[in-house]
């Protein structure tokens, strides 16, 4: 037996010796007996292969043994770590935790406020599996100087994750970040971590004041709309039933096979809105039942999708548009403040703010940027996240943006319009501003890395037939934007790229935008088909370029 190897499964029984779990502790254990019987070691590697990363915004990982891997150790550690980090910063207060349905959720919200009273804190726990956003308003509802909320919101089943906020109800950037991750390897053994009571269970009274805060963001107006809504095997379901009937809306017709909270997630491969087939079930109902408009939401209910009726039957909006509609009627209605989007956003926002008269701010991909904009009116972001009320969640919120875009969808259908009539509307003022995304998800992560090297060392001069008119290295930074891993093309014809590995699964990602004029003779429609055609070979020019 080589020292190497010697090394891991002396870690291995270590790790197995202090965790507390024993289904994680009797798979560990029947994993070492595997590999001392001249098995493979390479799964048994792949669990120590360093430790699961504190990073955007928290932990995610895949649920199993081992300290690469989501598990009550290292959940036990990071709830300690992050103990740590509170006292060193002096911050006295209560701490709130919420949960979703997926495996071990409750159980690692349970453990984290035992080690939070352990530390002196007083921690309240969300009464069962509730939405991210209702995490995030707690927060500023209640005082707390901290949140954690356990979801790892559309990744696959075998996943989980752990999402840190501070005080001011915004997740964790930097230098928050690498403090609390310090303090995470600075904690002993897991026997030493001294655990109080499991806190106190918060009523539902705090739910009632989410959904309440919510469902007033309504205004009066129309309410004739018919809807499908699914919330994907997760907790939005009972919050969004009850705040569309608050607000005045029929209940929708809910997809039934998706309809409860189910950790296994049996009718998707991923539960996220945006992956093929994921929205399958509420389009066939849709089809049947003719409605008005599909909604739906993530697992953790803090993304917000949704489906019109086309030329050529139904399609998804892109996030994008949605966030562009949720703009357009903000704007009009006016909502004044700053107007922010991510730098993987369109373009279009910033126009659309300029033409009322309002600030605009782009910040780096994730909420945890776009929600610390000073004056935030309303951030979005394309990957289906949308903040319509920051006042009360300074995060994406799938609930409250689901409502208001019915309530935009309402208006429509009784002036005798639809949502696809506002974009086209959109389109004639500021141009048709098309996106679309291409990514690789990859088995060894340093594939990402070689794509990212391979750019940067033969750079593309031009993509899809446009020239590239500039070149950002995001990793360098700027005087508005943080370094970070990325580059941005400028294309010709107001086209852009960017390319970046993505913070939460094991994906290379690529943006692509391309700006066409509206001709009013030939109408929208021709520009639509004239941006798919460049969209497409713009897509195809980066994947060649980047080798993936």
């Amino acid at each position: 037996m080589t020292s190497d190897l010697s090394m891991l499964l002396d870690r291995a029984r270590a790790w197995a010796s202090e965790d507390p779990d024993d289904v994680t502790r009797a798979e560990l254990e029947q994993v070492v007996a595997a590999v001392e019987a001249g098995g493979d070691p390479v799964d048994l590697a792949d669990r120590f292969n360093g430790t699961l990363e504190f990073g955007t915004a928290g932990l995610r990982g895949a649920l199993g043994a081992g300290s690469n891997r989501m598990n009550r150790v290292v959940v036990l550690r990071a709830a300690a770590g992050l103990a740590a980090y509170l006292r060193e910063q002096g911050t006295v207060g209560p701490v709130v935790i919420g949960y979703d349905a997926r495996h071990n959720s409750d159980v690692f919200a349970s453990d984290t406020a035992e080690v939070m009273t352990g530390a002196g804190m007083t921690a309240w726990l969300m009464p069962r599996p509730l939405p991210t956003p209702l995490l995030a308003f707690a927060i500023r509802e209640l005082g707390c100087v901290a949140g954690i909320m356990v979801t790892a919101s559309h990744n696959p089943p075998e996943d989980n994750g752990y999402k840190v906020y501070l005080g001011d109800g915004s997740q964790i950037v930097p230098p928050a970040d690498t403090g609390i991750a310090d303090q995470i390897a600075a904690v002993g053994p897991v026997a030493d971590i001294v655990r109080g009571k499991a806190g106190t269970v918060l009523t539902e009274e705090i739910i009632n004041r989410y959904l309440d805060t919510v469902a007033d963001l309504a205004v009066d107006g129309p309410r004739d709309l018919t809807l499908v809504y699914t919330p994907l095997h997760g907790v939005g379901g009972t919050s969004v039933v009850q705040v569309l009937e608050a607000a005045g809306f029929d209940a929708p017709r809910v997809v039934e096979q998706q309809e409860q909270p189910d950790a296994d997630f049996p009718t998707v491969a991923f539960p996220n809105p945006e992956e093929p087939g994921a929205m399958d079930l509420a389009l066939e109902l849709a089809a049947r039942h003719d409605v008005d408009l599909v909604v739906a939401n993530d697992p953790d209910a803090d993304r917000c999708a949704a489906a019109v009726k086309g030329l050529h039957g139904w399609r998804m909006l892109r996030g994008d548009e949605v966030g562009a509609l949720l703009a357009h009627h903000l704007l009009r209605t006016g909502k004044q403040g700053t107007y922010a989007t991510s730098i993987v956003s369109s373009s279009l926002l910033g126009k659309m703010a300029a033409a009322h008269g309002q600030p605009y701010a782009e910040t780096l991909t994730g909420f945890k940027w776009i929600g610390r904009v000073p004056g935030l009116a309303f951030g979005y972001e394309e990957a289906l996240g949308y903040c319509v009320d920051p006042e009360h969640v300074a995060d994406k919120d799938g609930v409250s943006a689901l409502l208001l875009l019915c309530e935009i969808a309402a208006q429509a259908k009784a002036e005798g319009r639809t949502l696809p009539d506002l974009l086209d509307d959109i389109a004639l003022e500021f141009g048709l501003h098309a996106t679309d995304q291409v990514s690789a998800r990859v088995e060894d992560v340093a594939q990402i890395g070689a794509a990212m090297s391979r750019l940067r060392t033969v750079p593309p001069t031009e993509i899809g037939g446009l020239a590239v008119e500039r070149i950002d290295d995001l990793a360098l930074g700027s005087a508005d934007l943080p370094p970070t891993e990325g580059l941005r093309y400028h294309l010709a014809d107001g086209g852009r790229v960017i390319v970046r590995p993505s913070g939460t699964e094991p994906k290379i990602k690529c943006y692509l935008e391309v700006v066409v004029p509206v001709d009013p003779a030939d109408g929208v429609e021709a520009a639509r088909i004239a941006a798919a055609g460049r969209l497409d070979a713009i897509g195809a020019g980066i994947k060649t370029a980047a080798g993936i």
